[in-house]
């Protein structure tokens, strides 16, 4: 059997109705499930905080609305730097009025980067479409995040030449070092400031987090701010 039609539209296969005490056994029954999945994906995110770092030799240079910057100038004086391969330039799909459907998917989901910044972590998209384009887009579609210029191999070296993706960085002065790369179906669900966090190494830095000897943390909310509150270091 099916649900009634509505709006022209195939019904639904019927579904199963039970009373409120069975509706609320189901839903324990799954919370179970629930509560081991986000266990498995806090000990997963423990086991990326230990994954090895590779330095990045190369020099790598960007454009921005202010001229040009190098990879270590992309951190805006953070520690850490997400980078975001957004497909938008000549050849993409919707050129010059849009970019990919899926990067642009990306972002508008973007939460409000003064969390991040919060945390000591800048993120970027990069593209290949020069800046005056860029920031026509940025103003037509409501995107606030830093977003620059491809200039060299950047995106052929890190793995996004041919499709989007998302790396992170760390940096210990002018030394940058690669400590993650996540893409296709697993950089579907970046936007929030916590599935972000999660993939960098020092991770949401909250004392109960699984995280290594001496890597910054403090207690849970008591950090979380209204994100015009956070001070000069997030803006």
């Amino acid at each position: 059997m099916t649900m009634s039609q509505e709006n022209g539209k195939p019904g639904m296969p019927e579904p199963t109705v039970v009373s409120p005490q069975a509706w609320e056994a189901a839903r324990a029954q799954l919370l179970v499930k629930e509560k081991a999945h986000t266990r498995a994906r806090d000990a997963l995110a423990a086991e990326r905080r230990r994954m090895p770092w590779m330095a990045v030799e190369g020099a790598y240079a960007f454009e921005g609305p202010a001229g040009k910057l190098s990879l270590p100038e992309l951190f805006d004086g953070r520690r850490q730097l997400i980078v975001y391969r957004a497909f938008y330039e000549p050849g993409v799909s919707g050129w010059p009025d849009h970019g990919c459907r899926g990067c642009s998917m990306v972002a508008d989901q973007v939460a409000h980067l003064a969390h991040l910044n919060a945390r000591d972590t800048t993120l970027v998209f990069v593209s290949r479409a020069p800046q005056p384009d860029i920031a026509r887009l940025k103003a037509r579609m409501g995107w606030e995040m830093p977003w620059f210029t491809l200039t060299d191999a950047f995106d052929a070296d890190f793995g996004v030449g041919e499709w989007h993706g998302t790396n992170v960085f760390l940096r210990d002065g002018e030394r940058v070092f690669r400590t993650y790369f996540i893409n296709s179906r697993g950089d579907e669900q970046m936007g929030s400031t916590w599935n972000y966090l999660d993939i960098t190494p020092l991770g949401r830095q909250e004392v109960w987090e699984d995280s290594p000897a001496g890597y910054p943390q403090t207690a849970a909310y008591q950090w979380w701010n209204w994100h015009d509150s956070y001070g000069a270091n997030a803006g």
